[in-house]
């Protein structure tokens, strides 16, 4: 055996030493590196990994009638899911005993709960993946009784569903959002500002087998719900206004009809009815023209209810008054080639002004509107509210149509007195007949009345401004001469109602098809209750009314809708008679 030179042993010891020394400065350092230097950055992606960041939710805001009843609002739903690889029998504690759930017992339970078979949920329970969703949009019930399984490879996640407890009540009023949450129609998209929340946002960790960890999640940023919009809308009232219109325009094979409640001295709108409507609960069920409001977007010449307008203009003006007497005859030749005729062929009549609305004649009233100058009926026509939209500013709402009043041909200028050649919207109709209802005083129609944020911070809507369009004694002429109308008028009667003193005009309006009248008709009725002191105005109209071609077809509707909304609100019947004015001379 050979022996190393004496020292040898202590230069290697040395040098082993040495090596030893640099590993440890290495390791060292490297563990500064991991522990001091680059610790924030291995810890941010350490925490990237694992960390998961989840939009929380905001409730959007209800919507409500002006009783509070809810037309839309806002529940939570979840979605219940499993991580596969992870399911595995677990151990409960039984009277004391501790006993294993096997994984066939869990899918028994869970099926029962989710109203699913056992082979059902089995099936979607196995495999390797680290998600699988076993039900979508399952109540709190559900998912309480889930959560209380306490299965650490089961859980639930929150989502947020809009839902409309009463159908198609105002469907075409309050809109509907998608199934992504966009707001496409109505109120729930012109007033998102009041209904939407403000999302919040949290994380939580979760495991390499994607499963969340309990007790992780911290809100970065705390979600606000949105606020509570309340309308003036009556739902009862709505709904029976709904009924009754869907009805009539089946029966007369109309397009489309809208029916319209205001009380006359607030200017609230208590009904704004259409049908066809939508179901905002199944707005694929409608027609994509059913899916809006076409009380506000839809035009149409109104026909003889525009005879109200230019009646009260002339009087106002000094040009007439109820009693004014006026040759009527059945048709007139204008210069220009054309004529103008009455809807029935009669004898020259003898009429006074209140004749002439009793008995719809477009050749007298056009005689008495020739008393007033065409830019004073035109400055008429816009008090009453004609020509642009109203200060509610809803989602494609139109002005109607006027034209280039200066400029308007001599026919235009003669049947826009009696509702031709011109075009409006039913709000726009209905309001100017409030404005004769009121005193003279046309208010804006209020529909908004507030919203209340979710910390309980209330806005009430301002109204726009009221114009008055004639003077109260005007309006007070103007409504004893459609008081007359449903007195005498041969379609004016069929709106009387017994007990109460009912004013109201009939419109019946030929259609356009090109550039030609057709065959259909646009018929309405609006009138206002009780006449000595009117609380409502009703006005109704059916577009392309195919079984009826005038008004009669559409003063049932206005006689349901005034008696429903007199008996509801309680009004007393009538105790005054009607003033006594001369119809014919």
């Amino acid at each position: 055996m050979s022996m190393l030179p004496p020292g040898e042993d202590r230069k290697r010891f040395s040098i082993l030493r040495i090596i030893v020394a640099i590993f440890v400065v290495f390791f060292v350092g490297h563990l500064l590196d991991l522990q001091v230097v680059n610790a924030p950055a291995i810890k941010e992606a350490s925490k990237s990994k694992r960390e998961i960041t989840r939009v929380i939710s905001a409730a959007r805001g209800s919507i409500l009638d002006k009783d509070s009843k809810v037309l839309a609002k806002s529940i939570f739903r979840y979605d219940v899911n499993v991580a596969p690889i992870k399911v595995a029998p677990v151990e409960r504690q039984v009277n004391g005993a501790t006993v294993t759930m096997t994984v066939e017992q869990l899918a028994t339970r869970i099926a029962a709960i989710l109203g699913k078979t056992e082979s059902e949920v089995l099936k979607q329970m196995s495999g390797k993946g680290v998600y699988a969703n076993l039900a979508k949009n399952v109540n709190s019930s559900v998912m309480t009784q889930i959560e209380s399984l306490d299965l650490p490879w089961l859980w639930t996640d929150e989502r947020i569903s809009r839902v409309y407890p009463n159908g198609a009540v105002a469907g075409n009023l309050v809109g509907f959002i998608t199934a992504d949450g966009a707001t496409k129609a109505g109120l729930e998209a012109q007033m998102d500002s009041c209904l939407a929340g403000v999302d919040g946002k949290e994380s939580f960790d979760q495991g390499s087998d994607g499963i969340r960890i309990p007790e992780s999640a911290v809100v970065a940023k705390v979600a606000r719900d949105g606020g509570d919009l309340k309308l003036s809308i009556d739902t009862n009232l709505q709904y029976f206004s709904q009924q009754v219109l869907e009805t009539a325009v089946k029966n007369e094979r109309a397009d489309y009809g809208t029916a319209i409640v205001i009380e006359v001295k607030t200017g609230r709108l208590l009904v704004a009815a259409e049908a066809p409507t939508v179901d905002p609960n199944n707005p694929g069920a409608s027609k994509e023209r059913d899916r809006q409001g076409k009380i506000f977007t839809n035009t149409y010449e109104p026909g003889s209810t525009m005879k109200m307008i230019t009646a009260a203009t002339a009087i106002d003006d000094g040009k007439a008054t109820p009693a004014t007497q006026i040759v009527a005859p059945f048709k007139v030749k204008m210069k220009w080639g054309t004529w103008i005729k009455d809807s029935d062929k009669h004898p020259t009549l003898h009429l006074t002004l209140a004749g002439i609305l009793r008995d719809s004649s477009n050749t007298g009233i056009m005689q008495i509107g020739a008393k007033v100058k065409r830019s004073v009926r035109v400055s008429y026509m816009k008090k009453f509210g004609l020509g642009e939209p109203t200060s509610l500013g809803m989602t494609f709402e139109s002005g109607g149509i006027l034209g280039d009043t200066k400029n308007w041909d001599g026919q235009t200028d003669l049947t826009s007195m009696f509702g031709q050649g011109i075009a409006v919207t039913p709000i726009q109709m209905a309001y100017a007949y409030q404005a004769i209802a009121n005193g003279g005083v046309r208010l804006s129609p209020k529909l908004f009345e507030s919203c209340k944020k979710a910390n309980g911070q209330v806005t009430e809507y301002p109204v726009g401004q009221a114009v008055r369009a004639v003077s109260e004694s005007t309006a007070r002429s103007t409504v004893d001469m459609l008081e007359k109308v449903v007195e005498q008028g041969h379609i004016g009667k069929t709106a009387a109602i017994a007990g109460y003193r009912v004013a109201g005009k009939s419109g019946t309006a030929q259609i356009k098809q090109g550039n030609t009248y057709g065959y259909l008709h646009a018929i309405s009725f609006i009138g206002l209750a009780p006449a000595d002191d009117p609380k409502y105005v009703v006005a109704v109209m059916l577009y392309k009314s195919r079984r009826t071609s005038s008004s009669i077809g559409a003063t049932p509707i206005f006689k349901q809708i005034m008696q429903q909304t007199l008996r509801a609100y309680r009004v007393p019947p009538s105790t005054t008679k009607s003033r006594e004015i001369p119809t014919e001379w």
